[in-house]
């Protein structure tokens, strides 16, 4: 499974003419999601894709790139399975859950945004402890203190940091890339409110 991130105009016929491309590289659309509409006429997309025997992923970077107005800004190998998990599913699956809502978000984030991991994290006077990390989160995640949204640079990863409570904060590490778009750190703080206000009205 691959998931590639394309920047297309935003009118009708583009998607159409996407999947006709990525057809003629030998891919096979499994899902697509819009992640960000822009006021400049564009779109970002996720799509997932599957190749067929003896196709390459660079075939079908070139198709789409030869596709007018269209951009690839991301290929990589998706370990998620093949569908993508919408924030919906996350809102339902924290009420199902709600005094455990801040781990199962945790949990969840990765799949949600296509990233390697997440983690829940406490500021101390020695730096960060965490308190629930995702399956691959790292053992020590030491990031500059900051104030709101933000994205950081630990190791390889890109990390989105968005803080909630009393030196409490969300981390979620992306691998390499893409870059956070300014829409998903937005998705991102509003989950992150949300699964500490489920959390509190359960106390």
């Amino acid at each position: 499974m691959l998931l590639l991130r394309v920047e297309i105009p935003d009118v009708p016929g583009s998607l159409g003419r996407l999947a006709s491309a990525i057809g003629t590289a030998g891919g096979d659309i499994e899902a697509i999601e819009i992640v960000e509409k822009r006021f400049d006429g564009t779109a970002v997309d996720d799509v997932l894709l599957e190749m067929a025997d003896g196709a390459m992923p660079d075939s079908v970077v070139s198709a789409c790139n030869a596709v007018e107005g269209v951009t690839v800004l991301w290929i990589s190998r998706y370990l998620a399975g093949g569908n993508l998990f919408l924030d919906l599913e996350v809102v339902e699956s924290l009420t199902a859950e709600p005094e455990t809502a801040l781990d199962r978000l945790v949990e969840l984030l990765p799949v949600a945004f296509r990233c390697e991991w997440a983690a829940r994290l406490k500021v101390g006077t020695d730096g960060f402890r965490i308190e629930h990390g995702s399956e691959g989160a790292p053992s020590v995640i030491d990031l500059e203190p900051g104030t709101g949204l933000d994205v950081q640079v630990l190791g390889d990863d890109l990390v989105a940091v968005a803080p909630f409570g009393h030196q409490r904060l969300v981390a979620l590490g992306r691998r390499g890339g893409p870059e956070y778009l300014d829409s998903e750190l937005a998705r991102l703080g509003h989950l992150v409110t949300l699964a500490a206000s489920i959390a509190r009205a359960t106390r």
